[in-house]
């Protein structure tokens, strides 16, 4: 997508070179700088540490990773240690383990001494692939706002809200909730979206309005609690949130605070969307309630904040009482019954075990294995 004009991916490989260039979006909106990747462990810092972040975003900066792991260490030892460091970075994400299990099979029946550059053309692939899909994605949610366009509102302006970051900063390009926005605000058709700040590391506020703003998107931030009172009002035409992992029957696991918005659409007649690449899917999960690992992260997140000053400093402070404990849920899982469909690369499916299933059956294979 663009910023102020320009073309940029959230990760790319530099130029004829070996090491990866990422956008540090710890450091947004407030400064725009560019990392450099140069080691497995680079990597794996960067999906711990949220420079980068996002399902679809960790799973190439995974396979990133195991690239650079091959340039210094090609043996089968070197690809085992590889995987495992990469794999713990963040745990709930299962595009993580899907990139980098897709590394190890490309790799394992590779020579050692052909390894390393098996591992970027491969790594190359996984990051076109993701750019492809959510090209997908973005047509298939553009019929969704069309058809809003065309029964409800010819001519008027769709009012959209999204939670979280599920841009193309969350992928390496287009995004999957804002990939329709985005297609939309492209095809001339008005569109407004109500962003979420989404407590607690504020991705809506920092990161989705940054990356609106500078593509040229009309769009709006409110706090967390807004919106069900702005669907009450009938403020809100459609919902699209993103996610981290979809369980087999078809529950949704995504940033804290998705949950509360998928009731209060549901309560207000509001269609609510996920949109999802399908290596999200995971069939190995069957209840996502249940079954899905929710990653608790530093109280840190919740007790700081930090932002630019009047005079232009950066400056973190603390907002939370000293001695008052706090709890970091960084996940919650909306249960099937509440989302209206998902959004994939294949179409728009109903979120249950049997049109998951019909529309990735390889994704059932890949889950067995």
């Amino acid at each position: 997508m663009k910023v102020d004009g320009k073309h940029f991916r959230s990760i790319w490989r530099e130029r004829g070179g070996w090491s990866v260039g990422a956008i540090d979006q710890r450091r947004l909106p407030h400064e725009f700088i560019v990392a450099k990747l140069t080691s497995c462990e680079d990597a794996a810092v960067a999906i711990r540490d949220m420079l980068v972040r996002g399902a679809p975003l960790i799973g190439a900066t995974a396979a990133y990773g195991m690239a650079l792991a091959m340039r210094e260490d090609s043996s089968d030892a070197g690809l085992k240690r590889a995987y495992d460091t990469l794999v713990v970075a963040r745990p709930t994400a299962i595009n993580l383990k899907w990139a980098l299990d897709e590394m190890r099979t490309a790799l394992a029946p590779v020579d050692p001494v052909e390894r390393a550059e098996a591992a970027y053309a491969r790594a190359d692939e996984i990051v076109e692939q993701d750019v492809e899909i959510n090209r997908g994605i973005a047509g298939n949610g553009l019929k969704l706002i069309e058809a809003i366009v065309a029964k409800k509102k010819p001519g008027e302006t769709v009012n959209l809200l999204t939670h979280c970051n599920a841009g193309w900063l969350a992928t390496v390009d287009w995004g999957t909730a804002t990939a329709p926005i985005y297609l939309a605000h492209e095809r001339g058709i008005k569109v407004h979206v109500w962003v979420d700040e989404t407590r607690p590391r504020n991705q809506g506020a920092s990161l989705t309005a940054w990356e609106l703003g500078h593509h040229g998107v009309p769009h709006t931030v409110i706090p967390d609690n807004t919106g069900g009172h702005l669907m009450q009002h009938g403020m809100v035409d459609l919902a699209i949130v993103g996610t981290d992992r979809v369980a087999a029957n078809g529950d949704v696991c995504n940033k804290i605070g998705t949950y509360l918005k998928a009731l209060a659409a549901h309560d207000n007649g509001v269609p609510f969307y996920v949109a999802l690449p399908s290596p999200t899917i995971d069939f190995a999960v069957d209840d996502g309630i249940r079954d899905i690992p929710i990653e608790q992260r530093s109280g840190a997140e919740v007790t700081d904040m930090t932002g630019r000053t009047a005079d232009g400093r950066l400056e973190t402070v603390r907002i939370v009482p000293e001695g008052s404990p706090v709890a970091n849920y960084a996940f919650d899982v909306t249960p099937a019954r509440l989302v209206t469909g998902l959004i994939t690369e294949r179409g728009v499916l109903k979120p249950d075990r049997a049109s998951l299933a019909a529309a990735f059956p390889e994704r059932i294979v890949a889950a067995a294995e």
